[in-house]
């Protein structure tokens, strides 16, 4: 359904936070959010139904963390594809009753591990943890693995080897939250690179999460800088997160979100969406804004910090940190 959507040629919106929006329907810190699959499938029901009511063409399963080894920290790793199957069932049963076609993307965030040598976990064990949970995913109802927040290029690859095995459609993000790069060091640039080298390649890659809209906008400034032939995501946090007591905030508004969507759209980008911090009003913000915007200029930074502020951590000047237009000068 989503190469159907894009062939459309249309810009796609896909939904906001997951996590964030379930605290505010009450969960606890330190509480699992994939065992509100279980416990309170009918607040999981009502988050996917806001999000598409506010514009979503795709809506992402409640399993960032639904991978046997984040679960094995509740002691949940044996219901890995159980729990997967119900979440994409649930989100099937919201997106069917839609009156219009809306993507199930079964969420898959990182398993948590380093891998080998720096950490315990190797590439193929990685392989056969997503393995299982696309499995259920699968099993559910999900139309495409929604492979996101990653860091490392042997997770992405693992992760989208098991898409391939599973049989599913599958896209990526990374996050690239330090100093335009990931924590292991991709560069949007290099994510594009990586995508040409899978067969099937991916629907669309991108970026998410991160340290704020200014820079996930010039990230993907640096993934469309030559013709990929590959549909790019943004997937924003709504601002830059900050304690309120003892609660996180996010400072973005609904109107800064509208400027972040139509600078993805000029960008290049082919879906927007959020991340952290972004409820229902942001996401209708991003569907009106791109409804009633048609692309224009590539945007260069100064426009960029201008209408979003300033970079949270800009890339370092001697690695030609100047990303005017998406483009490192070396």
């Amino acid at each position: 359904m989503l190469a159907s959507l894009l062939s459309s040629g249309k810009v796609l919106i896909a939904d906001g936070a997951t996590g964030t929006n379930l605290f505010e329907l009450g969960l606890v810190a330190g509480e699992a959010p994939e065992v509100w699959n279980l416990e309170h499938p009918d607040r999981v029901m009502a988050l996917h139904q806001g999000f598409i009511d506010s514009g979503a063409d795709i809506i992402l399963t409640n399993t960032f963390g639904g991978n046997s080894r984040r679960l094995m920290l509740h002691g949940l790793q044996d219901r890995a594809q159980e729990i997967n199957k119900i979440a994409a069932g649930l989100a099937k049963t919201v997106a069917d009753k839609a009156g219009r076609p809306v993507v199930v993307a079964g969420s898959v965030g990182p398993t948590g591990d380093l891998f080998a040598p720096l950490g315990p976990l190797t590439e193929e064990e990685a392989v056969e943890v997503f393995v299982d949970q696309m499995q259920g995913l699968k099993a559910g109802g999900a139309d495409v693995a929604w492979i996101e927040t990653m860091s490392s290029i042997e997770e992405i690859r693992a992760a989208a080897h098991a898409a391939i095995e599973v049989g599913l459609p599958y896209t990526f993000t990374a996050s690239f939250d330090t100093a335009g790069r990931t924590m292991m060091g991709i560069t949007p640039e290099g994510l594009v690179e990586f995508a040409q080298t899978l067969d099937p390649k991916p629907l669309a890659i991108g970026a998410n999460c991160g340290v704020g809209a200014s820079d996930l906008v010039m990230s993907v400034l640096g993934m469309t800088a030559k013709e990929a032939g590959i549909a790019i995501i943004a997937k924003a946090n709504a601002g830059i997160p900050h304690f309120v007591g003892e609660h996180i905030h996010y400072s973005g508004t609904p109107e800064l979100m509208s400027d972040y969507a139509c600078l993805a759209v000029d960008s290049g980008v082919r879906i927007v969406g959020g991340c952290c911090g972004t409820g229902f009003k942001h996401l209708a913000a991003i569907s009106a804004a791109v409804a009633g915007h048609p692309k224009g200029e590539r945007p260069v930074q100064e426009k960029v910090i201008e209408l979003l502020g300033p970079l949270q951590s800009p890339p370092s000047t001697n690695e030609g940190g100047d990303r005017r237009a998406g483009r490192r000068r070396h």
